[in-house]
């Protein structure tokens, strides 16, 4: 007879433990230390990459396009050549046609331009192949590091930069009285640097100047930064 009101009662006190529970502020954390730390490694850059391109213009689109086809072909059948997986790469670039407009605002010829590109580790191997290929000039040169290079020099750099933390979050606890502490969250993260821009004008010009010669290049260095960031407690 009573079995009814000892339910609702029991349902009563539920909810009104679970408001209470949502109520109560949060106990701010104690003896939580923030901290970061990072690791930075110099290396030599060790990816080189060529691009080359050419433009045609003229009256008739489908003339333009197959002057643009040709010139790539040519271009791509040289490298190709020359081509080792890892060393040389060779890639083809964008390949556009568009109209160009009059003062009358009508269509009066037709513009078009396209590119290869030429990436790997053989900086003489690139170079050589650069300089043999005619229908393409030189548009950019720039240098990188490869796959391989930056993940083994992450994990260098990686590797100090927890060390460093390790080493911080231990003089930390000490400096306030603790005799050790814990991990409670940790974020990396990772980055390069690379040396400024510099002109490449001579590399162009000497593409005009010497043919079937290697374009002169000198790569820099980069340096990887990896940070480690995140909190422990002190205990």
């Amino acid at each position: 007879m009573f079995a009814p009101k000892l339910i609702a009662s029991c349902v009563l006190l539920a909810g009104s433990a679970g408001l209470f529970a949502q109520t109560m502020p949060h106990m701010p954390m104690q003896n939580v230390a923030q901290l970061s730390a990072s690791g930075s490694v110099e290396v030599q850059q060790d990816l080189l990459s060529i691009s080359m391109n050419t433009t045609r213009d003229g009256a008739d689109a489908n003339l333009v396009q197959t002057q643009l086809k040709q010139a790539l072909d040519t271009a791509l059948a040289q490298a190709k050549q020359a081509a080792v997986p890892g060393q040389l790469d060779v890639r083809t670039g964008n390949f556009s046609l568009y109209p160009r407009y009059g003062k009358d605002g009508k269509i009066n010829g037709w513009q078009g331009s396209t590119g290869l590109v030429l990436e790997g580790r053989d900086f003489a191997r690139i170079t050589s192949t650069a300089g043999k290929i005619q229908t393409l000039t030189m548009g950019n040169v720039s240098f990188d590091l490869s796959r391989e290079q930056r993940a083994r020099v992450e994990g260098e750099a990686q590797t100090l930069a927890i060390e460093r933390f390790k080493a911080k979050a231990q003089e930390v606890a000490r400096g306030f009285g603790f005799g050790g502490y814990s991990l409670r969250e940790v974020s990396i993260n990772a980055n390069d640097q690379g040396p400024a821009p510099r002109p490449r004008m001579m590399a162009m010009q000497a593409k005009a100047e010497m043919s079937d010669s290697a374009i002169p290049v000198e790569a820099g260095k980069s340096t990887v930064f990896v940070n480690v960031s995140g909190s422990v407690q002190m205990k």
